[in-house]
């Protein structure tokens, strides 16, 4: 493919990335999303970073960086232009993205996931809030008081890199007799 082909198969790649950003429903991560568009569509990778930068620069998508990872999600004005355009892929296509995503995504849905925020009270005091996310549901939630902004950021960076191990002992005791 040259990104001179013809305007129609430039639309229908990007289409296929809203499409499968739609269907997901969540961010995912530039890699993920790469090996997804790759086993339906056999695409370069400049190419496909291209497509990106453009559904970005047209707010179609917002991309964001989390634990070091580039992450992408689909805006409304990306499922607008989808409902738009999405005549322009093959039903053929679809089906293929829709049997990808039945393979692939189970594990990136399933995987839990820690998120934590903190919230100043006033100028010693800040609300941290750490949750474990699995499947878009809090499956787990703590709040804590912090006497720092300091203490705060610590804490949320240490919930987020470390839950793996902290929610285990935080359920050992919790549930011990």
């Amino acid at each position: 493919m040259k990104l001179t082909e013809d305007s129609e198969t430039l639309a229908e790649n990007k289409v296929l990335i809203l499409y499968i950003l739609n269907k997901l429903n969540k961010p995912i991560s530039n890699e993920s999303l790469l090996k997804l568009v790759l086993s339906i569509q056999e695409m370069n990778y400049f190419y496909f970073q291209q497509f990106l930068l453009d559904l970005l620069d047209n707010q179609y998508i917002i991309g964001y960086t989390k634990d070091d990872k580039t992450m992408y999600k689909i805006t409304d004005a990306g499922k607008e232009t989808l409902n738009l355009t999405d005549d322009l892929l093959p039903g053929i296509m679809k089906l293929n993205i829709d049997n990808a995503l039945k393979e692939e995504v189970p594990e990136v849905q399933n995987a839990k996931h820690a998120v934590s925020e903190f919230i100043p009270q006033n100028e010693n005091e800040f609300l941290v809030k750490c949750k474990l996310m699995q499947n878009n549901i809090t499956v787990f939630e703590l709040n804590l008081q912090a006497t720092s902004r300091e203490q705060a950021k610590l804490i949320s960076e240490k919930w987020e890199k470390g839950h793996d191990e902290i929610y285990p002992i935080i359920l050992e005791l919790l549930t011990k007799k």
